[in-house]
């Protein structure tokens, strides 16, 4: 099939309107229908669509977001449905594509023209010195990656990176052939979004997973989302939160901007939403300070101890550290939190009274509370709340991280994890003969400086964009172009294939939606959503390619290739049927006792969690923590602002699906700065003015973005907001979470000056 786009779409037609009121409806289904048609064909379109978060089907690669016990025949939501047609595509790329483009012509394109040629039909080579990919079998690709890594001299110079897509199945065994070979080097994309969450929910309440299920949301009498756009990041969460509405709740949205998912949904699942109005869905909007969280968060918890609407008993029996936190609360500077939230007392006052009055409060969080210096204090401050109110283990109430990723957590599981606690490190000993390495491996950013300063040699990537999701765009660039290896698991074309080592593979994966007929039966894999459910899924797609092999297949085979055969640990086993992989999970993963039994029942099954279950903390003290953090103001010099990176509708990730944004009004392009139409004003320029964007650093260094086309948007003074993977070059590899080495990309400070090229621009790399 083709029809790809042979040249980028010029933004110098980008058209900005004004932002909708809505979001979903009837126009959302037509998008994703004809997406879908266009990408897969009708036929193939219509299988994949009706397979899709069902219990015999397989799980969406859009997000996180969890399935409910009763589904629709259409359980997808509009991005879900480009997602699988961005995959699942008709579109094939081989040895004749190639051959027509050089890499430096490909390193020219942008990520969205890349991704729209197709999939990858045939593993490809790069060798050093040539100018082109080539073809390569796929047992020379195996050997030439086990010679690579068996030449260096360490197992610390290779680096095994994890995309959130990839199944339980193959986490396990690619964590297992890590650990096998002699490294820890295990960084995944956790380490670059939700991290924070998982240090800061590890520490105070001993588990680094949220406490809620669906029900939860559904019975919650409050819900907080914060720093999340659940309309473009996890729509199907928008279906949990109109039933949490009909049974009467009441939800605050805490965001800079007024995301227009949480103003109206139209559920094009009901006749309402369909011709009627629909639901609005947030009762209340909060519109914090980019990186003011915590001082708002700080506030409210002052105004519940100044009412005494706590859970007197929750805390006693359950908590550690409570005295010294009602101390921090009772001398709080009130200017102090003002000046750091962007708010006043009385809308702070007014956020509070939300919680005094509910008995059940759920807290949601995604991205824009985890990507900045102070985060894991940030999300500390959640926990802060929960536990005031006894929030945690009790109907209707928890904490809710939502991540972005498909199975990133699933991954974690499995032990995708640079800093692997003992005791899994033990069962991993028990179960296959082997001693796995005790020391800590490398974070993204570790791994980055290490390929930088020549501590690394080979890199290898089980899926995703390493080099368009990474911080600090110049520097991972050059440092990825100082290996001697990299390897790319993948389905499709992006920027991480024209960044290379001296010597690149390409190795094409079988999707999520195809049929897995590895070792000659019908295989199915794992995944684990937010929630901690674990369910099975099974593509029903011909592959694109015959020539495609699973990611397990992938992992095993080179794992062989490395290790070679007078290695005891069962990689044809593993290949040949994956119940086996699911029986070694069971022995060895903490919570996953008879796993491969209880895949079987359909739906699966929900990962035990001790505060959840039965409001027990597996914390150092045996109970969970409050946290006593000082706020931290982020100051703005005059003249600049502070931006935070954010998706477009379009897109997942790194992943461009098109380039409109219809909810924030955009069409036709990326290179866009919302910013408030005063700081346009006071800043000396006007809407639709095109600028370069210069970020500065406490240490004096600063990084460049250019040609952005200004768009007056309503958010707090002295903030501003543009998309990423555009904006990351302005992110420093050194800038990271206290706590958590999280890239800081919601906090950036930035000057806007006059684009030295006053010609807009489709991209441009540096």
């Amino acid at each position: 099939m083709t029809g790809a786009p042979e040249t980028d779409i010029d933004e110098a037609d980008l058209v900005v309107g004004q932002p909708t009121d809505h979001v979903a409806g009837p126009k959302a289904v037509a998008i994703a229908l004809k997406r879908a048609a266009t990408q897969m064909g009708p036929a193939r379109a219509t299988r994949a669509l009706t397979a899709l978060n069902q219990v015999d089907g397989f799980d969406c690669q859009g997000c996180a977001w969890p399935d409910p016990e009763h589904r629709h025949k259409a359980e997808f939501c509009e991005n879900g449905a480009k997602a699988v047609a961005e995959e699942a595509t008709g579109r094939l790329i081989g040895a004749e594509f190639f051959a027509a483009h050089p890499l430096e012509s490909l390193r020219t394109r942008t990520d969205h023209w890349l991704g729209q040629q197709g999939r990858v039909a045939e593993p490809m080579v790069l060798r050093p010195g040539e100018s082109h990919y080539t073809p390569i079998t796929w047992d020379d690709a195996f050997a030439l990656i086990g010679e690579e890594l068996r030449g260096l001299a360490s197992p610390d110079e290779a680096i095994f990176y994890t995309s959130g897509k990839t199944s339980n199945e193959a986490a396990f065994c690619y964590q297992l052939f890590a650990r096998a070979f002699g490294t820890n080097n295990l960084p995944d994309c956790s380490n670059m979004c939700h991290e924070s969450t998982s240090v800061a929910l590890g520490e105070t309440i001993g588990i680094g997973k949220g406490s809620v299920s669906l029900e939860d949301v559904h019975t919650a009498e409050l819900i907080v989302v914060a720093g999340q756009n659940p309309g473009t990041n996890h729509p199907r969460m928008l279906s949990a939160l109109e039933q949490a509405k009909r049974n009467g709740a009441r939800i605050v949205s805490i965001n800079p901007l007024r995301e227009a998912g949480l103003v109206r949904f139209k559920n094009p699942q009901h006749p309402r939403g369909v011709v009627g109005r629909g639901t609005v869905l947030a009762d209340l909007h909060v519109p914090v300070r980019v990186n003011g969280d915590l001082a708002l968060f700080r506030g409210i918890a002052a105004r519940l101890l100044e009412w005494d609407a706590l859970d007197r008993a929750f805390i006693d029996t359950h908590t550690h550290g409570f005295d010294e936190y009602a101390e921090l609360l009772r001398a709080v500077d009130w200017a102090e939190l003002e000046r750091g939230s962007g708010l006043s007392v009385e809308q702070i006052t007014e956020v509070a009274e939300f919680f005094r009055d509910s008995k059940a409060t759920v807290l949601c969080w995604a991205m824009g509370l985890t990507q900045h210096r102070n985060s894991v204090a940030v999300i500390a401050e959640v926990v802060n709340l929960a536990l005031l109110q006894g929030n945690i283990g009790k109907p209707g109430a928890g904490l809710c991280p939502v991540r972005g990723h498909s199975n990133v957590q699933g991954d974690r599981t499995m032990g995708i994890w640079e800093r692997p606690p003992a005791a899994f490190l033990d069962a991993l000993a028990a179960e296959f003969g082997i001693e796995p390495p005790r020391e800590h491996g490398y974070s993204t950013v570790e791994a980055i400086a290490a390929l930088r300063d020549d501590r690394a040699r080979v890199f290898i990537g089980m899926g995703g964009n390493f080099v368009a999701a990474a911080p600090d765009t110049v520097a991972t660039e050059a440092a990825m172009a100082r290996a001697d290896l990299t390897v790319h698991v993948s389905t499709k074309l992006n920027r991480s294939h024209v960044v290379t080592g001296r010597t690149a593979l390409i190795l094409p994966a079988l999707g999520r939606s195809e049929r897995d007929l590895t070792g000659g039966r019908e295989q199915r894999v794992t995944v684990e959503d937010s929630m901690s459910a674990v369910h099975a899924s099974r593509g029903p797609l011909t592959p694109a390619s015959p020539h495609l092999r699973s990611e397990v297949d992938i992992v095993c085979s080179i794992a062989e290739a490395t290790l070679g055969d007078d290695s005891s640990l069962p990689w044809s086993q593993f290949r040949a049927d994956y119940s086996r992989i699911r029986q070694s999970i069971g022995r060895v993963v903490p919570g996953a006792a008879a796993y491969a039994e209880k895949v079987d029942v359909p739906g699966g099954f929900v990962m035990p969690h001790p505060p959840r279950d039965t409001r027990t903390f597996p914390t150092a003290l045996g109970k969970a923590v409050f946290t006593a953090s000082p706020v931290e103001i982020l100051d703005v010099p005059e003249g600049r602002l502070l931006l935070q990176t954010l998706r477009s509708h379009d897109q997942f990730n790194t992943t461009i699906y098109g380039l409109d944004d219809r909810y924030r009004g955009v069409k036709g392009g990326r290179r866009v700065i919302f910013v408030h139409p005063d700081d346009v004003t006071a800043l000396g320029f006007a809407d639709g003015d095109l600028v370069d964007l210069t970020s500065e650093w406490l240490d004096g260094s600063e990084r460049s973005a250019p040609s952005f086309r200004i768009v007056s948007y309503q958010q707090p003074r002295g903030c501003a907001a543009a998309y990423y993977p555009e904006t990351n070059p302005l992110v420093p590899l050194e800038s990271v979470a206290l706590g958590s080495q999280t890239p800081t990309s919601k906090s950036v400070i930035i000057r806007l000056t006059a684009a030295a090229d006053q010609t807009p621009l489709v991209q441009r790399w540096p």
